[in-house]
């Protein structure tokens, strides 16, 4: 090859890398150039609108998608958390054959008691009367009233953790008996929600707010809330006027017999004094309290 054609050659050589080289540049300084139109788009890149949904145009989250299998890719979402599964029921056990509508007491000839209590007033008294009776591993029944639990939700899990039973006791705590029949329902069905909704069970148990028996009215309303079962008493030792703590003792355990239902509040400084001695002396007079349901058992 003569020096004039290397020459030739080396020349064209060189001019098609700088050609080559220019439409790189060229191709680059076009893409740096270009200016999205501000008004195109809601979100970001890649993120998520309030709709919920992937601006299809930054499906590849680096600009806008292209033709071909990459154009069907879609921006990674994290999902929403799991809801919350609701809370297991507790487990009841089963009523003994014959078991009246109406509960005032259980079986006579039997050992067992029920301590129940109307569930409201100062969470931290009522902590303090669990906790009296978790110690000598007694079980109580508590007919709570829907607005407490407003108040203090968390007290409904304390009191079934603790081996306790739930029931209604209505959602204001107001003279159901004088109540038109569908306030009377709403009552009743108000503290069952919150019931239902913190425990996973209504509970099996209604009982009437200012009366110690339910009218036919109430117990009606009730069974058409999902309540087969109304719980009454028959001992009443009237701890709401916070006698003394040992008048208090006195006054349940001379009452007190085999099947008793006995009717105490929470919340009342009194009644968390005279537990223990109650605990006492339903012992030395071999008696054994139990939960509402286990007395019907």
């Amino acid at each position: 090859m003569t020096a004039d054609r290397r020459t030739v050659l080396r020349t064209t050589v060189k001019l098609a890398a700088l050609t080559a080289a220019g439409g790189l540049l060229t191709a680059c300084g076009d893409t740096g150039r270009r200016r999205a139109d501000p008004g195109a788009f809601a979100v970001r890149p890649g993120t998520v609108d309030p709709s919920g949904t992937v601006d299809p145009a930054w499906a590849g989250g680096e600009g806008p998608a292209s033709s071909g299998p990459a154009a069907t890719a879609t921006a990674a979402v994290t999902p929403p958390p799991a809801a919350t599964a609701p809370p297991a029921p507790p487990v009841l056990p089963p009523l003994a054959p014959g078991t009246p509508v109406e509960v005032a007491y259980g079986p006579r000839a039997g050992r067992n008691v029920a301590l129940t209590f109307h569930g409201s007033g100062d969470p931290a008294l009522a902590t303090a009367l669990l906790e009296i009776a978790e110690r000598r591993g007694v079980g109580l029944t508590v007919m709570v009233v829907g607005s407490w639990l407003d108040q203090q939700p968390q007290m409904a899990r304390r009191i079934l953790d603790g081996g306790h039973e739930l029931g209604n006791h209505t959602q204001n705590h107001q003279n159901i008996s004088t109540m038109a029949p569908d306030r009377a329902r709403a009552e009743i069905a108000q503290c069952a929600e919150r019931l239902q909704r913190l425990t996973g069970s209504i509970g099996r148990w209604f009982r009437p707010s200012a009366a110690q028996y339910a009218t036919p009215m109430v117990r009606e309303q009730a069974k058409a809330v999902g309540y087969e079962r109304v719980l009454s008493f028959d001992v009443d030792p009237r701890d709401y006027a916070d006698p003394s703590a040992g008048e208090l003792q006195r006054r349940v355990l001379g009452s007190v017999r085999g099947g008793s239902v006995v009717a105490l509040h929470l919340g009342h400084r009194c009644t968390v004094d005279a537990l223990p001695g109650i605990l006492d002396g339903l012992g030395r007079a071999g008696l054994t309290p139990v939960t509402a349901s286990r007395l019907c058992a």
